[in-house]
């Protein structure tokens, strides 16, 4: 009893004696440390608000440490996989990641050589020419200083050269490799022009069109007024729709593989797609009508289409000749080889030699038609070359453009336009442009729009024609230059009546003035002609166009004369057709006939043979047209591209 008591009595005391020392706080007096009283104080029962606070503060940054650490590892991993990302996609403009960027330098170093190498008034000027890819020559004047002044701007640029650090020198090699690389990507920016013939009556005799201003004013329409040819509702559609995509040419020439994919650039736009266009070599004349239809073409074939492509959804390249881009594509990227498609268009060995070494890294390739399949296959099979997925075969199609002129019905057809319409429009057309080239109802004309150069077959196809020309009569005692017998020409035969007029054969020869002509070939076929005076009253020329619906709409019959392997699917064939005109499969569509020399006599019969009997030319012509409208459709070609590209751009 007595202790709890003594308990009870301390207790009692350290209340009453709180409101002393409470006051001895107050009034600014210090109890001692060691004093009871300050020992009483802070062993109440209450405790202290001031040592709650505190001690609540430190045990909750204890229990929430571990939280902290992950938030703090959490951020330097977002930091790192940003810096990595920008890294990879070669974001360093700022030069915030470190080293040097390589446009900064070479700017830097072509501005030092251009103050140092400035002239004074007493200087000798060296004068060299750059062959670029216009038909301007670019010119740069180097002046070296013949006094000490120039000694001195010498030896500063050496002294500014050993300035630059380890890491510059080591940037400025690996673009020097880059660059040098890059030369297998095709045709350097300083391109070497060849020489050009002038392209005048004078040089070829009879020059004649384009026929765009005619087509438009005779048709009433014109390809710039057209607001888009996609099918909406097309699975092809809804696959590309807010998709990027990026195509790669080989060259910009108006020639076959150009200028399929400018069309598939032109559907993708017009399907709701972002394309861009990386062309390996600017020769040719397609740039100006890429801009015309709002299709982006990359400044830079190297750094910039690498980042690009590794952005899209899907990377196309157009040719055979893509290959060494594609190698450094997929050095850039390791990813990039799931998500690109190769349209190779062409089948002759050299092209499969250059590419051989990057065909079992793509996931798709594709091709025109089962013959070419089957040749790339045997050369792999040479090479131990093993795909990763069969080869897909994509034909190619007459585009809706050409199919509205030649009354096929299509995207562009409107009550206006109707097919009965156009086909009316396509006569009205055919003899405003007969009438432009000078040629009568009777006369047959034979075309070939094509590059010139030895591969098509044109100075065989002018034997051809001055055989059939300088021959007065044909086996059935016809004469078929100027005489007067009984037979009509296409345009009376289509309108359905026949009467008594002299026939004669006209050759139209395109692409006068192709970056792809070969200029020595086309002064050989100009020689022919001026020494066989007959023969050239013959012949007419025609430039370049993308507008060869006019062309196609004056023909009779036209000639594929080329020599050896290598046309896998000729974009003209199928064009021609479309318009009714006779060609390729023997009595079906065309008449066939063997390559080089022994080739020339039989295509001179079968000319000789579809002038005297404008019935059979109709007869081919309208099985081609049918054939046409079965199979080489944009409809057609379509479903079957979104198929290839549905299975290249899905996650498996």
């Amino acid at each position: 009893m007595d202790e709890y008591n003594r308990v009870d009595v301390q207790r009692n005391s350290g209340r009453q004696s709180s409101r002393p020392v409470l006051k001895s706080i107050l009034s600014g007096k210090s109890t001692a440390r060691g004093s009871p009283s300050f020992k009483r104080l802070n062993s109440s029962r209450t405790p202290r608000r001031d040592g709650r606070t505190g001690g609540f503060g430190t045990n909750c940054f204890r229990s929430n440490r571990i939280v902290l650490w992950l938030l703090l590892i959490t951020l330097w991993a977002y930091a790192g996989f940003y810096v990595q990302s920008r890294w990879a996609h070669g974001d360093n403009k700022e030069g915030i990641f470190g080293g040097i960027d390589e446009s900064d330098e070479s700017s830097e170093v072509e501005e030092v050589h251009r103050r140092d190498l400035s002239a004074s008034n007493d200087s000798s000027t060296v004068q060299i020419g750059i062959n670029g890819n216009q038909t301007h020559v670019n010119k740069m004047d180097l002046v070296l200083a013949k006094n000490g002044t120039g000694g001195t701007g010498v030896s500063r640029s050496i002294v500014t050269t050993k300035k630059r650090s380890k890491r510059s020198r080591r940037s400025s090699r690996t673009k020097r490799g880059n660059q040098k690389k890059a030369l297998g990507t095709g045709s350097n920016n300083a391109e070497v022009q060849e020489e050009e013939i002038p392209k005048t009556n004078a040089t070829y005799g009879m020059l004649v069109g384009p026929f765009g201003s005619i087509e438009d004013s005779v048709l009433q329409w014109s390809p710039e007024k057209r607001s888009g040819t996609c099918d909406r509702k097309s699975q092809f559609a809804r696959l590309v729709w807010s998709r990027k995509f990026v195509l790669i040419f080989h060259e910009l020439s108006l020639t076959g593989a150009p200028l399929s994919m400018m069309e598939l650039a032109t559907e993708l736009l017009s399907c709701g797609a972002t394309v861009s266009v990386v062309a390996l070599s600017r020769r040719g004349g397609l740039l100006p009508e890429l801009a015309r239809k709002k299709i982006k073409v990359l400044e830079d074939k190297d750094r910039l289409s690498f980042k690009t492509a590794m952005k899209a959804d899907l990377v196309i390249a157009g040719s055979a000749v893509c290959a060494s881009w594609i190698e450094q594509y997929f050095d850039h990227s390791v990813a990039g080889t799931r998500h690109l498609v190769w349209w190779i268009m062409e089948n002759r060995r050299e092209y499969f030699d250059r590419s051989k070494l990057v065909l079992n890294r793509v996931k798709t390739l594709v091709f025109l038609s089962e013959s070419q399949s089957k040749q790339w296959l045997a050369w792999c099979k040479e090479e131990n070359i093993q795909f990763k997925s069969a080869p897909s075969l994509v034909p190619l199609s007459v585009n809706d453009e050409l199919a509205f002129v030649a009354g096929i019905s299509c995207s562009l057809n409107t009550p206006a336009f109707s097919t009965e319409k156009m086909l009316e429009k396509r006569m009205l057309l055919r003899k405003s442009v007969r009438e432009e080239m000078g040629l009568k109802d009777s006369d047959m004309l034979v075309m070939a729009l094509s590059s010139i150069n030895p591969g098509k077959g044109h100075f065989l196809l002018l034997e051809s024609v001055h055989l059939t020309t300088d021959n007065k009569s044909s086996p059935s005692d016809i004469q078929i230059a100027g005489s007067v017998e009984d037979g009509g020409s296409l345009r009376k035969m289509l309108a359905g009546s026949e009467e008594k007029q002299g026939k004669a054969l006209k050759l139209l020869i395109g692409s006068v003035g192709s970056k792809s002509n070969k200029v020595p070939y086309v002064k050989a076929l100009l020689s022919f002609l001026s020494k066989h005076s007959n023969s050239s009253k013959s012949v007419l020329w025609t430039p370049a166009t993308t507008r060869v619906a006019s062309l196609y709409s004056a023909a009779d019959v036209y000639v594929i004369n080329s020599q050896g392997i290598g046309e896998t699917f000729g974009r003209v064939t199928i064009e021609a057709m479309a318009f009714g005109i006779p060609i390729v499969e023997h009595n079906v569509t065309g008449l066939l006939h063997p390559i080089g020399h022994p080739g020339t006599t039989v295509l001179s019969e079968n000319l000789r043979y579809l002038l005297e009997n404008p019935a059979e030319r109709q007869r081919l012509g309208l099985a081609g047209r049918e054939k046409v409208k079965r199979m080489y459709l944009k409809k057609h070609m379509y479903k079957i591209l979104w198929e290839v590209l549905y299975n290249t751009m899905r996650v498996k």
